[in-house]
């Protein structure tokens, strides 16, 4: 049985490490991993209305994957989804559009409720105080069990959380993105909510097996982010290195020590790195095995320091 961790006042019990569906094609594949996962007691599963439609596939894609995957087993897997990015008018958080949102994720799961629900990005036109005493609503009527937030910054997870608690929010955390360590995690400590990091392994840099930008697809997204560009590559690939080293002294992966170092930071953590793979499911898993001492949590903070990596997080960013 796999280790598990509590987030939220609310105490939501999930897997120390979940499974993030985003990149996952719809096929027979990525069926069995999300069900191979679940068979190795993974519970926490992570997509969005979003994810899928963007490799041609309809709105809720990524959706209909993982409720196909998870059907007659509903009742063992913590599902969560998000809400809130159109492909044209930018986020959204007014009482209709998440309702409609709410309505058609339930549909496109296959399911009769959501276990948590973010809001994926903060709407600039709407207060967080609507758009948090709507998802209460739907708390109320059991459409949803959690609430969360995605990539929100301090004053907006202070006054979601002054309408009703917030069980977690998601966020970008790895060795190489620790912008959140100053002011955010402080603030998630104070009021118990949970910290859900997506991209653990820095979008699969912090795995080792990118050693040239030519091992990465054509069409693959990374190609247009600063971090896998030019010189920016290859002093990330330094400092990827260092920590390679480390890993072979400790006796496991970089991808493991990686996911333990995050696990280390805290007991509201869970990550939820994505692979299409289930090998690579069960190596993510194997971090619940490495245990750092102080000592090596230090040296790995000293190896990759906040502000280490070369390039920003997001496409247009130096």
């Amino acid at each position: 049985m796999l280790k598990t961790r509590t987030l939220g006042n609310d105490k939501l019990r999930i897997s120390a490490l979940g499974l993030g569906v985003m990149m996952m094609p719809d096929n027979d594949e990525s069926v069995h991993t999300i069900q191979g996962a679940l068979d190795a007691g993974v519970t926490m599963f992570d997509t969005a209305d979003l994810y899928g439609a963007y490799e041609k596939q309809r709105f809720g894609g990524n959706e209909k994957l993982l409720g196909r995957a998870l059907q007659g087993r509903r009742s063992k897997a913590i599902v969560a989804t998000k809400f809130g990015i159109t492909h044209t008018q930018g986020p959204k958080g007014d009482p209709a559009y998440i309702k409609k949102s709410v309505d058609a994720s339930l549909y496109n799961l296959g399911m009769d409720y959501i276990d948590l629900y973010y809001q994926h990005r903060p709407d600039p036109n709407t207060p967080i105080e609507e758009t948090v005493g709507t998802l209460a609503d739907l708390v109320q009527q059991g459409k949803i069990r959690y609430i969360g937030l995605s990539e929100a910054p301090v004053e907006i997870i202070r006054r979601a959380h002054a309408v009703h608690p917030i069980t977690a929010l998601q966020t970008e955390y790895s060795l190489w993105s620790r912008e959140l360590e100053d002011e955010i995690m402080p603030v998630l400590h104070e009021l118990n909510i949970g910290l859900v990091p997506y991209s653990p392994l820095g979008r699969g840099f912090l795995t080792g097996q990118i050693r040239s930008i030519d091992d990465l697809p054509e069409d693959d997204y990374r190609r247009h982010y600063p971090r896998f560009q030019g010189e920016n590559f290859q002093k990330n690939l330094e400092v990827v290195g260092l920590i390679q080293e480390m890993a072979k002294q400790k006796g496991c992966t970089v991808s493991q020590l990686a996911l333990a170092w995050l696990l280390g930071k805290g007991e509201h953590i869970v990550p939820i790195p994505g692979t299409r793979n289930l090998e690579r499911v069960h190596e993510n898993l194997g971090a619940l095995q490495v245990s750092l001492t102080d000592d090596e949590m230090n040296q790995i903070d000293h190896i990759s320091p906040q502000g280490i990596a070369a390039g920003g997080r997001f496409p247009g960013q130096v």
